[in-house]
């Protein structure tokens, strides 16, 4: 019995990306990033538990793979379709963002579906991923959930407009050109630690513990709008030297990132 209960945290993570694309393509996209934060707890906490109950499997591998490009791959790329098409605050259209483009119109149309780079991208990384041998004790790459969640921060960022940012979130281009910057993070060899605790004590884990008590930080004072912050936060402490086997925990192998 307790070699399901692994399975059956990854199957929600599935059902989750798959609700978030219903609200996602009905124009919800705050119920749809909420449903993918629902869908990142349930992916850290199957692993988890495949490494304590002892339970992993390549069965249990293949499904997270596949559940984690729904949660983390087609739910963002999604996410960025329907952000690059909503108007600017002020502006009936997206369409003044293209007046240097030859074709205006066939523009304006196409330029929605760049966002599905980011389902592109993660597909490339899970497969890496699955098949590189150097990933045992960290990652090489932006993770597929840090990359979406940065993505589905964005729906609850206008939502609360606090900072006055719709203007500047909404911009398409700007999406655009995040969404080239997290698709070559997904891919790049950047080393980076797992996020896996094998203990709390301090010799160990001092680069996760300080990242976890800075992002924490950061999301209690500027809610959503510190989500991106604490991903950037996350490769700045990754990026000073190579990541040492004893500074992350070991990756979890059933948990494709």
């Amino acid at each position: 019995m307790k070699r399901h209960i692994p399975n059956a945290l990854t199957c929600l993570n599935l059902l989750c990306g798959c609700l978030a694309l219903t609200f996602i393509f009905r124009g919800e996209l705050v119920m749809g990033a909420y449903l993918v934060g629902v869908a990142a707890v349930a992916d850290f906490f199957d692993g988890l538990l495949a490494r304590a109950l002892r339970v992993s499997s390549p069965i249990g591998k293949d499904l997270d793979s596949l559940a984690d490009m729904v949660s983390f791959g087609v739910v963002p790329g999604a996410i960025m379709y329907q952000l690059i098409q909503m108007p600017i605050p002020g502006q009936a259209t997206t369409h003044n963002y293209l007046d240097g483009l030859d074709s205006l119109h066939a523009g304006a149309l196409l330029l929605p579906f760049g966002g599905f780079i980011l389902t592109i991208f993660s597909a490339l990384r899970l497969a890496k991923f699955n098949n590189d041998t150097r990933q045992t004790t960290s990652f090489i790459g932006l993770p597929t959930p840090a990359c979406t969640l940065v993505v589905a921060s964005l729906p609850l960022i206008l939502a609360r407009n606090e900072f006055g940012l719709d203007r500047f979130i909404l911009n398409p281009w700007l999406l655009l050109g995040l969404t080239v910057v997290l698709s070559g993070l997904l891919v790049a060899e950047l080393p980076l630690f797992a996020l896996k605790f094998k203990n709390l004590r301090w010799r160990g884990n001092r680069r996760r513990l300080i990242f976890v008590g800075l992002a924490l930080g950061l999301v209690g004072w500027l809610r959503a709008a510190g989500i991106p912050l604490a991903v950037l936060l996350y490769v700045l402490l990754s990026v000073p030297g190579r990541v040492r086997s004893r500074d992350v925990a070991e990756a979890d192998p059933t948990t494709p990132q």
